[in-house]
This record gives structure tokens, C-alpha cells and sequence, in this order.
């Protein structure tokens, strides 16, 4: 993992990644997709952690795809090279991942942040998939993602206008969680992973499994999914300390298991 594409640190039980190319807005080239994917991979594993951030920082999250990179590829060069794999070890990460979006997030940048389970965004946010300008159409997701996250209508209107949704609309659309001020974009975001690091590790991370499947399939084969995980979740010892705690009246004692 290069340390000059990304920083990593941690901040209790969350683990934060943090983009390094702002004189670039942090295109995503082939090796800062390499190096957000091993620190989240690497994150993952670590017992300590219990929810991750991703973030540019307060200027911009990702202004897109490295078009330097992409501008003589043949189709069968894109095939081999299978950009779109980075995008997909995100996706495979268990632990709730948080996306704090501060200014750009276009193209890839805006299909990394669907990625996360939960987007904050500051003030000066802005999403929106203009691949279209450049000849192109989104390649990691977007379609499918954006059109579940705000319908197709809109969807449509960004994909084929280029068009940016603000941070607002992006919440009122339901694309965004929270929005908050510039300044405190990484804080708010690390504050809420905090939170949900308190929570029974293995609750959190079949919960976040079921929405994942309910986004991604029909309703019926959700409800199917979650409820195998419901009764899954009565082999674990902390089930049985969260109902009993709450019967005692006490504070449950959460061990991961």
C-alpha cells in the first residue's frame, strides 16, 4: 500500500482512508484504487476496527477516473486490465464503510461513494455521473446504483446530461445520508462510524449484508436473505447479551461474538 496515494489512520474502533492526490482531485488512477482497496481490505481484518471512512478530505473526494490512463485503450486492452475490479474489492468490504464526500465526487468518484454503505456529505458536495461529455457512460456501477438510489428519471438526467446534484438535492433524492459543514466533513463522518462501531460487530455486519442484498435484489428474495440472518444472529453470545441487558436493565457487554 503506497503511503503517498493514501493516508490511513485510526481513530479508536474506526478506521480512516484518506485520498492523496488533491493537485489531481484525486482521479482515481489504477494505483490509488490499489492502495484505497489493500487499506480497506487491511482494515477489515483488523479485530480493532469496527467501521471505516473514506474521504478525500475537505476539498474533493474524486473528480473521476484517470482519464490519462483510459485515452488509448482498445476494448480488449480495458478487458485485460479489469480497472473495474478495485471498485469491487470495496464492495466485498464487511464492516460498515462510511463515504465523507467533500466537494467533487463525478464518474468512478461518485460509484466509489455508492460503494460505502453511507454517504455524509459537506456543504460543497457535489455527485453527478458526466461520462457522457467525455464519450463515455458510467462503468462501475453508476447506472445501476444511482437509478436505485434516486429513480430512474433523474438518474436518466444525470447520466445523459452530465449534470451535478448539490449535496441537498442528493439527500432529498436519498443518494446522501447526512450534510454537514465543510470544516467538520471527516469528523461528522467519523463520529457516526464510532457509533456504529459500539454496536454488536457481528449485528452490524449481517445487517449490513441484508440491506446490501435488498438493494441489489427484489424484495421477496430480501426478505428471504434477512431472515436467515435473523436467526442467525440467535447462535451468537451477543444477541443473547443485548435481549438479556435489556431485560436487567444494564448496559450490554458486546464481545464480537
Amino acid at each position: 500500500m503506497s503511503e503517498e496515494l493514501v493516508q490511513v489512520e485510526r481513530r479508536g474502533a474506526v478506521g480512516v482512508i484518506t485520498m492523496n492526490r488533491a493537485r489531481q482531485l484525486n482521479a482515481l488512477s489504477e494505483e490509488l484504487m490499489s492502495a484505497v482497496g489493500d487499506a480497506a481490505e487491511t482494515l477489515d481484518r483488523d479485530e480493532a476496527i469496527g467501521a471505516l471512512v473514506l474521504t478525500g478530505g475537505p476539498e474533493v473526494f474524486a473528480a473521476g477516473a484517470d482519464l490519462k490512463q483510459m485515452a488509448e485503450q482498445s476494448a480488449v486492452d480495458m478487458v485485460y486490465a479489469n480497472r473495474i475490479r478495485h471498485w469491487d474489492r470495496l464492495r466485498r468490504i464487511a464492516k460498515p464503510l462510511i463515504a465523507a464526500v467533500s466537494g467533487y465526487a463525478l464518474g468512478g468518484g461518485c460509484e466509489m461513494a455508492m460503494l460505502c454503505d453511507l454517504i455524509v456529505a459537506s456543504d460543497s458536495a457535489r455527485f453527478g455521473q458526466p461520462e457522457i461529455n467525455v464519450g463515455l457512460m458510467p462503468g462501475a456501477g453508476g447506472t445501476a446504483r444511482l437509478t436505485y438510489a434516486v429513480g430512474k428519471s433523474v438518474a436518466m438526467d444525470l447520466v445523459l446530461t452530465g449534470r451535478m446534484l448539490d449535496a441537498w438535492e442528493a439527500q432529498r433524492r436519498g443518494l446522501v445520508s447526512r450534510v454537514v459543514p465543510r470544516e467538520l466533513i471527516v469528523d461528522e463522518a467519523v463520529a457516526l462510524a464510532a457509533e456504529i462501531a459500539t454496536k454488536p460487530r457481528l449485528s452490524a455486519r449481517l445487517a449490513k449484508e441484508a440491506v446490501t442484498r435488498a438493494a441489489e435484489t427484489t424484495v421477496a428474495e430480501g426478505v428471504e436473505h434477512e431472515r436467515k440472518l435473523f436467526y442467525l444472529l440467535f447462535a451468537s453470545e451477543d444477541a443473547h447479551e443485548g435481549m438479556r441487558a435489556f431485560v436487567e436493565k444494564r448496559r450490554p457487554q458486546y464481545r464480537g461474538r
